[in-house]
Order: C-alpha cells, then structure tokens, then sequence
C-alpha cells in the first residue's frame, strides 16, 4: 500500500471527531433532556390550568419525562388507538409538536366538553374529535404564551389537526419521519378528577427540540451576561465613588449640611381641569340586554328560531356600559325609529372615573 492512501493521524482524528459529533447529533445531553423537561413542565402546568377551566374537573398533570426514540419503538410500546393532536407554529418557532392522548380518554374529554358527567361511551366521531381538538386547541394556546414569556418572543400556533390513529399499523401522519428515525418523546401522567389517571404524551422532531433548548439556553445566558455586566459596572460606580471621596478627607475638605426650603403645598388643581384634556377622547357607549353561559353541545344545537333565555327578567332595566365598564341603568325606548335608552339610575362621578380607569 502506498503511502497516498494511508490516512494522517490528523485525518484520523478528524473521522472520529465527525463520527462523534454525528452520534450526539443523534441523542440528547442530560443537560438538554433537562432544559427542554422544565420547559414542558412550565407549559403543560398552565395548559392543565386551561383544561380546568374548560372541563369544570380538576386536573393534574406531573412532571414530564425526556427519553429519545423511533417511530418503530412508538409502535412497539402502545399498539393501540391513539388520538393525534398535532400542532405546527406559525410564528416565533418552526416546527411541529404531536399529542398523543389514549382513545378512552379523548372520549372522556369530549363528552365533559359537550356537557356530558365524562363517560368512555360511543365512538370519536367528527364532532367529539372537534370538541377534543378545541380543547388542545385552548390548552396549547396558553402552552404557547408560556414559552412566549420563557423565550421573550411572540409564539403563534396554528389550530391543531385531530385524528384517530391505531400507532400498531397506521402510517403516522406527522413529522415525514422513518421508522428508524429519532424523535423526542415527552411524557406526562394526567389525572382528571375521578375520571382519568392516564399518560399523554408529547412528541418532537429531535432537530426541532435541540434548536428550542439551544435558544432557551442562550437566552438564559444573555440574561446572566446582562445581570454580571451590570453588577460590574455598580461596583466599578462605587469604586469610583470611594477615589472621589478619599481625596476630600485627606485634604480636609468641609461638609456641610444641605438645608432646603420649606415647601408649601401647593393648591390641587380641580378634577375638572385635569378632565377638560380628554374630554374630545372618543369613548364606546355599550347598551347590555342581558347575558347567559352555554354548554358547546347546547351551542351546536342552534339554529334559526332558536331562542336564548338571558339572565335579565322581562322589564327589568338594561346595563349601561362606557368601554366595556359599568356605569348606568336604564330603560328601552323608540325614537323615530331607532332604539333609544332612557337612563334611569347612574353611580356616582367618582364611581364613574374609577370605572374607566
């Protein structure tokens, strides 16, 4: 063998260096398997808050754990039907997150959210997977303000697309991914008061999750390169302080007392005075009939002649309201032919003032 084709040592070190860069491109560090826990678990932690309020049940979700694997490894460890949420970033991030909840307890949601006690009973069709898309859709909303605050960008989702997938033998609609292929896998233990103590879990794009973690651990680097700079630059400040003052003493410099004068108090001017600037300021006069909560599935049911009882009694005078604030009752008259309202009883100036504060 000549010696042209008989590799460096350099050559050889570079081959290794690529080949262990290629494998930890390939997994998570600890310290990414970390990162990216704590920020599921500040997500999922308001989304189970969401979820409360949607599903009027309360809602526990547990800390997640980070474990890499392949779609064939998906299909190995749950050859069962799943619900697939899947949801895409429109902006602030690229990429696509997956949730996959069990079949039983997507039912479970559904009938909560269409105002059923939550029982497991007849089949996921399109309108119990819309009811289960809405409720990712409310959950993932505040899932994605939290990393908005976490990363300091705006976060925009796209609604999610829900469908029923048995991970045995359908192909996975989501990633365009091999079956040999890394993805991440989050997982969280859900509770949902007497009716669910189950696991859902979040499935990444391993590229997307290195890029997220990398952002999330250079902001939290900026954010401590921030804080050390201004904490040099005070006490470079106080150090300055000192020089300037040492001098004084050894020259013997007087210090004196500052004495100020008295200040009068001055005469407030009027409320009137302060109001005459914005008097021109436009403001939108709302006249409130009266209001009422539907469940979705009464929702879904209306229809033209469909009639809606609100919480006022016939007679009873309508809520005057100035952007969006209460300051007035009164009652319904006709002008020419134009409604009208009669004001018949009105808080107070000052009450007024806080109001629209």
């Amino acid at each position: 063998m000549s010696d042209e084709n008989i590799l460096s040592q350099e050559e050889i070190d570079a081959l290794l260096n690529q080949k262990i860069r290629d494998q930890d491109d390939q997994e998570l560090t600890p310290e990414e398997k970390d990162t990216f826990g704590e920020l599921g678990n500040i997500s999922m932690g308001t989304s189970a808050t969401t979820l409360y309020t949607l599903l009027g049940k309360k809602v526990k979700i547990t800390t997640p754990r980070v474990s890499v694997t392949t779609v064939e490894e998906l299909r190995n460890e749950h050859p069962v039907p799943f619900v697939i949420v899947e949801v895409k970033y429109t902006k602030g991030l690229e990429g696509t997150n997956v949730f996959v909840i069990r079949e039983r307890d997507a039912k479970i949601i559904a009938d909560l959210m269409m105002g059923g006690e939550g029982k497991a009973e007849g089949e996921l069709d399109e309108i119990r997977l819309s009811a289960v898309g809405e409720a990712m859709n409310q959950m993932m909303g505040s899932a994605a303000t939290s990393m908005s605050q976490v990363l300091n960008r705006d976060i925009n989702i796209s609604p999610p697309l829900t469908r029923l997938v048995n991970l045995a033998k359908d192909k996975l609609p989501f990633f365009e991914v091999g079956e040999s292929d890394k993805i991440v896998k989050v997982s969280f233990k859900m509770e949902v008061e007497g009716l669910i103590s189950s696991e859902i879990m979040q499935l990444s794009p391993l590229p997307f999750v290195k890029g997220v973690v990398q952002e999330l651990m250079d902001t939290q680097q900026a954010a401590i390169d921030s804080l050390q700079g201004k904490t040099e630059a005070a006490v470079e400040r106080e150090v300055k302080q000192e020089e300037k003052a040492e001098p004084q003493e050894e020259m013997g410099i007087p210090i004196k007392t500052v004495k100020f004068d008295h200040l009068e108090k001055s005469p407030s001017r009027k409320a009137a005075n302060k109001i005459d600037l914005i008097l021109d300021v436009p403001l939108e006069v709302t006249v409130e009939l009266g209001r009422t909560s539907k469940k979705i599935k009464d929702i879904l049911e209306f229809g033209p002649g469909s009639i809606i009882e609100l919480d006022k009694m016939a007679g009873e005078p309508v809520d005057i309201l100035v952007n969006g604030k209460f300051i007035a009752k009164g009652e319904v008259v006709v002008i020419d032919e134009n409604f009208g309202v009669r004001i018949t009883e009105i808080i107070t100036p000052i009450e007024r003032l806080n109001n629209l504060q």
